[in-house]
């Protein structure tokens, strides 16, 4: 199929013009005289042997066939333009979409970003946050990175780190717990995952069902530890994952013992081929999670 030449001065033109609905207008932004704006746009109709425009006393008017032909050239020079903004110093930046649990974005992946463009500049990371529950392609996502036992339908799994949960409360709370059965006393904080505190008391040689106490449940460990934060109970959570708020004694894990019930994995769908971009990050990532 011989594709026609695009007459794409023609082309922006027009759309300089429709966008002001003005040729002068129009001829001011493109540098160029309002009769050369005219002559293009007439040129198109007649290679399109359609009328763009109707001339009004003051000003210009679309037909039908204009504001059909408006939106898919907005949208093409759009597209061009963000793409040669992508070209920086003879590289070409490449985008790359990394969906993430939230827990694990903001309790282990942000803290490492900087490392990951100073070693990538060329690299714009698009990162947006979930509570496990993601669909990698509805969401046009290059990686998901979740939590689990690396078992998706359809998706290639690389295992990154295991972050065993276990308390989590304010050193209020901490000083009432000399034992776990004190625990019976607070309210405990969880996810949408039930089984989590009756592992965790199994764990400690307590009957599971002792777990049955007040609890409010939320839909994800970022909401759970700022709750806990407050004071408004004990958390089961992966203290990896806040590492920072321990550091600064904001919390405390009054207890050592931990239960693992899965790992987070970096996850692509098989159909997907992978870029350099993913390439690059898959490496990182890797490296930074296992760096010994």
């Amino acid at each position: 199929m011989i594709r026609p030449q695009l007459p794409l001065n023609a082309l922006r033109a027009f759309e300089a013009s429709a966008r002001h609905l003005s040729f002068t207008r129009a001829a001011v932004e493109l540098c160029v005289t309002q009769a050369a704006v005219s002559h293009q746009v007439k040129s198109l109709e007649a290679q399109l042997k359609v009328t763009l425009f109707k001339r009004l006393p003051r000003g210009l008017m679309l037909t039908s066939e204009g504001e059909t032909l408006l939106p898919v050239l907005r949208d093409s020079f759009d597209r061009i333009a963000q793409t040669l903004e992508r070209f920086e110093g003879g590289h070409f930046r490449e985008v790359l979409t990394v969906g993430a649990v939230g827990t694990f974005a903001v309790g282990w992946l942000l803290p490492r970003l900087a490392d990951f463009q100073a070693k990538h500049p060329f690299i714009d990371l698009r990162l947006s946050t979930n509570n496990n529950r993601v669909d990698v392609a509805a969401e046009g996502l290059d990686y998901a990175i979740r939590f689990g036992a690396g078992a998706w339908h359809g998706i290639e799994a690389v295992r990154l780190i295991e972050a065993p949960l276990s308390v989590l409360c304010v050193p209020q709370i901490a000083r009432q717990l000399q034992a776990p059965d004190d625990l019976l006393q607070q309210t405990l904080l969880r996810s949408y995952r039930t089984d989590e505190w009756p592992e965790w008391f199994q764990a400690t040689g307590l009957a599971p069902h002792v777990a049955s106490t007040r609890s409010i449940v939320f839909d994800s460990s970022l909401a759970m530890m700022e709750a806990a934060l407050q004071g408004a109970g004990v958390a089961l959570a992966p203290p990896l994952m806040f590492a920072r708020q321990l550091a600064s004694g904001a919390i405390e894990q009054p207890f050592a013992i931990g239960i693992t019930t899965g790992s987070y994995w970096l996850t692509r769908l098989q159909s997907r081929a992978e870029t350099s971009a993913m390439a690059a990050f898959k490496g990182w990532l890797l490296q930074a999670a296992h760096p010994h």
